[in-house]
């Protein structure tokens, strides 16, 4: 892999996390409906409800447009969905049906143009948005700034209470690999890493 790992070994701040944690690398999900699904199951919950929600959920029902547009809302809500990320997964399964997203669609598209395209789907944030850049497209700059782990991260590594201003004005220093940077920062504290997946969308 080589190069944003070696850029942010130079990195004073993060140089310690890198050596620490070794290579990590971005691997874009296989199928990006069923990850952007998983996305909204971890809105504002922690990672072991999230995960045992997601199970329920893809065991009850073929996640793919088709399987959730086809299910019943007490299936979906059964599984430990909420009445709005019922809606909100319903939303997301309209728009790929609809708009006929794939992956390459998606390809030919800019950050901000992907951003503006999947926000637009009601129940879509930008930290939802950014997760699909993340880990559905492997986008390399991508700084997450409404994730908590993220923040909290952000606070180990500089020492300091930051307003999500200050943490993209600093994170500028990671460009064009704030993905990366961002893999780190999820990890600079363990407990938060392993224990939180809530947003501020």
């Amino acid at each position: 892999m080589g190069e944003p790992h070696d850029f942010l070994r130079d990195d004073p701040h993060l140089g310690p996390l890198v050596e620490a944690h070794g290579e990590l690398t971005i691997d874009p999900a296989e199928d990006i409906f069923a990850r952007f699904v998983t996305s909204v199951i971890r809105q504002q919950v922690s990672m072991a409800s999230a995960a045992a929600t997601r199970e329920r959920l893809f065991d009850a029902v073929e996640v793919t447009p088709a399987g959730i547009r086809e299910a019943d809302d007490a299936v979906l809500r059964d599984a430990g969905l909420s009445r709005q990320k019922t809606r909100y997964v319903n939303n997301i399964a309209d728009a790929f049906a609809e708009n006929d997203y794939t992956r390459e669609f998606f390809e030919e598209l800019s950050d901000d143009e992907v951003r503006d395209e999947l926000t637009a789907i009601t129940g879509v944030g930008e930290w939802t948005a950014d997760m699909q850049l993340l880990f559905s497209l492997g986008r390399e700059d991508v700084f997450p700034v409404g994730d908590l782990g993220v923040r909290k991260g952000m606070e180990a590594v500089f020492e300091d209470d930051l307003t999500r201003a200050e943490m993209r004005e600093r994170a500028e220093r990671w460009s064009p690999y704030r993905s990366y940077a961002s893999l780190y920062l999820w990890r600079a504290e363990e407990d938060i890493a392993e224990a939180v997946a809530e947003v501020e969308d």
